[in-house]
């Protein structure tokens, strides 16, 4: 298990936590980062770049506030998560959502 230390160093989360985080409030929509109601809003990183999603913080920005017809995630996530989420799915495009 890896240690994940955000920016505001008041706390360090597991990757297994962004996952979970992941599973619970985004895969719903977000299979394997593709994106059930928007096919061109995907998680994959091509699609990422070309909506101008190109950091952690701007997934970060989106889970926390929402974006088009998604909606915001800032209560249910709650303080810094939306941090751990984004930056286990920035690494998981780096990945092309291949697991391993």
């Amino acid at each position: 298990m890896s240690i994940l230390f955000l920016p505001s160093g008041s706390f360090a989360l597991s990757e297994m936590d962004g996952e979970n985080l992941f599973i619970k409030h985004c895969s719903g929509c977000h299979i394997n980062g593709g994106n059930i109601i928007r096919r061109n809003k995907t998680l994959k990183l091509k699609d990422l770049q070309r909506n101008g999603i190109d950091t952690p913080e701007a997934i970060s920005k989106i889970a926390r506030e929402g974006i088009g017809i998604m909606s915001g995630y800032e209560e249910v996530l709650g303080e810094g998560r939306d941090e751990v989420l984004a930056h286990w799915i920035w690494k998981q495009s780096q990945k092309a959502w291949v697991q391993g």
